[in-house]
Parts: structure tokens; C-alpha cells; sequence
């Protein structure tokens, strides 16, 4: 059993929806024994679902990790190469006979190339194969670069599970060609946690943001739960999940060094 899957497994337990649907079972098996207990832990599970199900409070959540502000071309001129993170990707697509790249993935492989277009800055991609499947992040979004932007990547890191080894395992192939200053390309709410990594590997980072998110209530439909908002709350809450992870694993190495 790897350490990318019980990791995941326990995050999994500890974040929505799943975390709700523990509270609420521990509640419902207590609803003899300790009826105010149960009553407290439906209630909170209850409560917790509706609110963290609004687009409202997902794009509160979602804000709360943007550190930089959207970016133009003129931004990069002090960058020598970009760096795009795997977003992750769909195992064995019937449509496309094996693995595709997921939309994240995507979303931030659009922006890349867009911005390698407008810079002619060399392009790196980096993803492994967390989750199994045949073939790995950095060589789909190479080959998505290559086929269907008539971009070419410069270099792929292609055996990364997680944004901490994205950062470890891309770094060698960037210090070899003596790239310091890069623009890093991935979601606006997952640059809190991933700036920090490579800036730890030496480098000058510019984050590169997509898809920042808003807080304005323009409509009553923003305060409705919807599949959206929960699915925006969780990533938010996995993100601040990741940075407590990476933090205390940082302080653990530096105290047994």
C-alpha cells in the first residue's frame, strides 16, 4: 500500500462529503445512548453540508488561498522557463482508449501554452501516475502540447505523485539548463502551497494563476447548496489540508536532521 493512497484515504476521511457522512452515522448510532450528542452531531453535519454547499462559501474558501493576481505576458519578462502542474487525469477514457488528461489539467495546460505563445519561454510539464493508469501526466499534457497546441514541451517530469515532488523532481532538469526565475502555471487556489516548494529548490517564482475565484452574492442561486459549491469547498479545504501536511513535515525533517 503506497503512501499516496493512505494519505489520500485519510484525507478523504477527514474532508467533505465523506467527513459529513461519518458525523452524521456517528450521531445516528448514538441517538439511543446519548440522544444530545446525536441531536449536536446531526445538527453540525447538517448545518456543515448546507453551508459549505453554497457557491458563496466555497468561493470564500477558494479566495482565502489566492496570493497573486492574474498576469499578462509583460509579466514575464524576468522568467527563463514555465512551469505547468498536472491537474490529474481520467483512467482509461473508453473515447479516447486509455488515459486523458482531466480538465484541470487542462484548464492550466490552455494557460501554459497561451503564455508560452505570447513569451516564447521554453515550457516544462510535470505529473506522474498517482492513482495507477498507463500513462503519466507529463507525457499526456506533452502530448496534448505537441498535437493539439503545436506547442513542444522542453522538458517532462513524468514520475511525481504529489505538487512536493512536482517541485523535487522538476528542479534537477531546470538547474541543469540554468533556469532560476520561473512562472509556475496552475490553479489560483493551489499556488499557496505550491510557491513555497519550488522557491524551496532555488528558484524565483512568478505565480501564474487561473481561475480566480469571486465573493460577491449576485444572485440568491449563490446561497442555494449546489454539487459546485461543495466541490469548490473541498478543494479549498484540501488545499489547507495540504499546507498543514506540508508544514509539519517540514518542522518533522528539520528536527530529525
Amino acid at each position: 500500500m503506497s503512501l499516496w493512497f493512505v494519505s489520500n484515504l485519510i484525507a478523504a476521511a477527514i474532508l467533505p462529503p465523506l467527513v459529513l457522512v461519518i458525523l452524521l452515522a456517528t450521531g445516528l448510532i448514538f441517538r439511543r445512548r446519548h440522544p444530545m450528542l446525536s441531536m449536536s452531531l446531526i445538527l453540525l453535519a447538517t448545518v456543515a453540508l448546507l453551508v459549505l454547499s453554497t457557491p458563496w462559501a466555497g468561493g470564500v474558501l477558494l479566495k482565502s488561498l489566492e496570493i497573486s493576481q492574474p498576469i499578462s505576458a509583460a509579466n514575464l519578462k524576468h522568467s527563463q522557463a514555465i512551469v505547468v502542474l498536472g491537474g490529474g487525469r481520467r483512467i482509461d477514457a473508453p473515447e479516447y482508449e486509455g488515459d486523458t488528461l482531466s480538465s484541470l489539467s487542462l484548464e492550466r495546460l490552455r494557460y501554459a501554452a497561451r503564455l508560452a505563445r505570447a513569451s516564447s519561454l521554453p515550457l516544462l510539464v510535470t505529473g506522474g501516475k498517482p492513482g495507477g493508469g498507463s500513462e503519466a501526466e507529463g507525457d499526456l499534457m506533452a502530448r496534448v502540447l505537441q498535437e493539439e497546441f503545436g506547442l513542444t514541451a522542453c522538458w517532462i517530469e513524468n514520475t511525481s505523485l504529489t505538487t512536493w515532488e512536482n517541485a523535487l523532481r522538476a528542479a534537477p532538469l531546470l538547474h541543469e539548463s540554468g533556469k532560476r526565475r520561473i512562472a509556475l502555471v496552475t490553479h489560483a487556489w493551489h499556488l499557496r502551497r505550491a510557491v513555497p516548494l519550488f522557491e524551496a529548490q532555488g528558484f524565483a517564482v512568478l505565480p501564474a494563476g487561473i481561475q480566480f475565484s469571486r465573493t460577491r452574492v449576485d444572485d440568491v442561486f449563490d446561497l442555494l447548496p449546489s454539487p459546485a459549491g461543495l466541490r469548490d469547498s473541498t478543494f479549498a479545504l484540501h488545499e489547507w489540508l495540504g499546507i498543514l501536511w506540508y508544514k509539519l513535515r517540514t518542522q518533522f525533517s528539520q528536527g530529525t536532521t
